[in-house]
């Protein structure tokens, strides 16, 4: 059998080698190449198309610091933190100088009407040194002068110039993905969890947060359960009662957007199950109450904070099993990875279900 086996090689060889069209090759062909060169000319566009974006969001940035520094030693009025880059000296100097041209004005006012003969209404005004706003804002002078003294020069050590955007040639649709271990290079999995354990919807994003991914979530979930529900035809099945999220889905956005009932964290569970405990509240929410201000009167209520307990116990049982079925992604490429995380779901479920079904 070697023997045959090896007159057979022989002969394919030899026809490969003629050339005749003849042979029909089992050899793997070799890569060439062309695989890791597409994969860094992607990359390369990757770093590119982020360069460009802080460019611009620098750029947008610059142009608005210069234009507060303007209008800062124009004498108007400008709110918020001065934003750290080469105006931001300047601009604190402004800020001291206006001050101290607004704290004089009242002193040479009061001044007038003492010379005037008339009484003044009101206290007098302190001395320029003791004004509140002036001292607040010769600190943020000091502060302003420390920092550009400490910044750093061009002529740095070398890890000071190390690039900031990079990009993965092995799996350019990856990301840098911030983890309680460190960072790796991989995908923001996301799963959504019934109060049953069963896997309802998955989703796999190179979103480096989970605010963003709430909303398609809740979506995709809502679909799966419509699909259900359509399936039985029972009108108390399938129905979503409160979603519950911790606090790395806390937004705005979230908290206000329509869709089902949900309990979202706003801090950690220690501090969060002590509000409930010290400041208890009760009832529906204050009237006027922001969005973030009605969610945490919701969740330092008895029942909001007796039902977000739940949500440990009904997703993390769930994301142990998903890791233990799938530890890390084997495929390269957003959908492959979507597709790797489909097929561990769908374990999950038929081995949930097959221990929950009568012997």
């Amino acid at each position: 059998m070697v023997t045959e086996a090896e007159q057979v090689d022989a002969a394919e060889d030899t026809a490969e080698d003629a050339g005749d069209g003849t042979a029909v090759s089992e050899r793997v062909p070799g890569s060439g190449g062309s695989g890791r060169r597409q994969r860094v000319r992607a990359a390369t566009e990757q770093v590119r198309r982020e360069l460009a974006r802080r460019e611009a969001v620098r750029h947008a940035a610059a142009e608005g610091a210069l234009e507060r520094r303007r209008r800062s030693e124009a004498g108007e009025p400008v709110r918020g933190r001065i934003p750290r880059g080469p105006h931001h000296l300047a601009e604190a100097h402004a800020h001291l100088a206006r001050e101290i041209g607004i704290h004089q004005a009242k002193l040479d006012r009061y001044g007038g009407l003492l010379a005037a003969g008339r009484k003044p209404m009101g206290r007098p005004p302190v001395p320029l040194e003791a004004s509140v706003r002036v001292v607040r804002a010769r600190r943020v002078v000091e502060a302003a002068e420390a920092a550009a003294a400490s910044a750093p020069t061009p002529d740095g050590p070398a890890a000071a110039n190390l690039p900031s955007v990079v990009a993965n040639t092995t799996d350019v649709q990856s990301r840098i993905m911030p983890t309680r271990k460190g960072f790796l290079q991989g995908y923001n999995a996301q799963l959504a969890v019934t109060s049953d354990h069963l896997i309802a919807a998955v989703a796999v994003s190179q979103s480096t947060t989970d605010q963003s991914l709430l909303l398609p979530m809740m979506h995709a979930a809502e679909l799966a359960a419509a699909r259900c529900h359509a399936t039985s035809g029972d009108d108390l099945a399938h129905q979503i009662g409160t979603v519950l999220a911790d606090a790395g889905y806390a937004s705005d956005a979230n908290l206000a957007a329509a869709g089902p009932e949900r309990l979202i964290a706003l801090a950690k569970r220690r501090d969060q199950a002590k509000a409930a405990t010290t400041e208890p509240a009760s009832g529906p929410p204050p009237a006027g109450s922001t969005p973030r201000q009605a969610m945490d009167h919701r969740l330092r209520t008895r029942e909001g904070a007796a039902l977000y307990k739940r949500r440990g116990a009904t997703v993390e049982p769930v994301i142990g099993n998903v890791k233990r079925i799938l530890d890390q992604f084997a495929r390269r490429g957003l959908d492959a990875a979507a597709s790797e995380l489909h097929l561990a779901a769908t374990a999950h479920n038929l081995k949930r279900i097959h221990r929950a079904a009568p012997a």
